[in-house]
């Protein structure tokens, strides 16, 4: 995979060699315990080469497209933690355009956030059968190292597993990555007037007990008044009302696509922001980055990154917090 030509100050952030991907999907898994049993269809993508490979669980948003929110998007951020080692695997919520279920019946529309925690949870129970399905990838997981990553409504499900349920105590090493998430409501004081009466769950979260290693990734420019009455630091809660470990990177001008995660020169991101290469080839690298130093404890590529995004190069692009 070779970088894009406009990445700009972005390309001083190390990386790792990339290597040659493949992708299946639709993968489809059974979900009897699914709201109307409606199984749960994937896309898989993993490097061509290695073993013991560590395993990127990717949640999408609840965005304005028509399939950008399911198994089709994020390729930005999929094919490159692909190329660089991971096993990346996108479901397809129930909260999806592409399925569009009806509220009558559903009473969990549109959202399904509780089933979006469920979907996550039933992928781990169910890598016997994902294996067999892609024979590309039999026997090269490390279960022991799992990651939860989601972006929009997605962090929101990513921060309720890596608050309480994603890893298994015997497990080894997990770690999450949440993009532009949503922030706390303040029993509804800080929610817009359409958030307090179409999303209540947002009204009351808790990210005391979020106690796995997290990277929360904001853009300073990301101000979404559909969602709250405060500014761009809304998205910053999950990382300021939370304990350590915890590191924050603040993508400097980007809006809620971050420069256009959820995929290639779309529509979306022009609606919600502008579209850059540069941010998001930033994004790529350190959100990579963080998780093979959080996944393996030798491994230094977050002080690697962090150490070139503070020099003269890329330090205009953003800045890392840890505490």
């Amino acid at each position: 995979m070779e970088d894009h030509a406009l990445i700009g100050a972005a390309k001083s952030i190390p990386t790792s060699p990339a290597s040659p991907i493949l992708s299946i999907h639709p993968l489809t898994i059974a979900a009897p315990s699914r709201p109307g049993s409606i199984p749960i269809t994937l896309k898989v993508s993993a490097p061509t080469t290695g073993t013991t490979l560590p395993i990127i669980l990717l949640s999408h948003g609840h965005g304005t497209s028509n399939n950008l929110s399911s198994l089709h998007g994020y390729s930005p951020l999929a094919e490159f933690w692909a190329a660089h080692g991971f096993v990346v695997i996108q479901p397809t919520h129930l909260s999806s355009k592409t399925l569009s279920l009806d509220p009558t019946t559903y009473p969990e529309a549109p959202l399904f956030w509780r089933s979006r925690v469920e979907d996550m949870s039933h992928i781990i129970d169910s890598l016997d059968a994902i294996e067999t399905s892609f024979p590309a990838i039999k026997g090269r997981l490390d279960r022991s190292k799992i990651a939860v990553a989601g972006h929009s409504l997605g962090s929101h499900t990513a921060s309720m597993l890596l608050g309480a349920r994603l890893t298994d105590p015997v497990d080894d090493e997990s770690a999450g990555i949440l993009l532009t998430p949503i922030g706390n409501g303040a029993a509804g004081k800080d929610l817009s007037v359409f958030a307090n009466e179409h999303m209540p769950v947002f009204r009351n979260p808790s990210f005391a007990e979020m106690a796995t290693p997290t990277l929360v990734v904001v853009g300073d420019a990301d101000v979404s008044p559909h969602l709250t009455t405060r500014g761009a630091d809304w998205h910053e809660d999950p990382y300021r009302l939370s304990e350590g470990p915890k590191c924050m990177l603040t993508v400097f001008g980007a809006g809620h696509l971050l420069g256009g995660v959820s995929g290639y020169d779309s529509a979306e991101t022009l609606q919600h922001d502008t579209e850059s290469p540069e941010r998001v080839a930033l994004v790529q690298r350190l959100t990579c980055a963080y998780l093979h130093s959080e996944l393996d404890a030798s491994d230094g590529a977050w002080s690697d990154a962090c150490a070139a995004l503070s020099l003269d190069g890329a330090k205009g692009l953003g800045k890392v917090e840890s505490k």
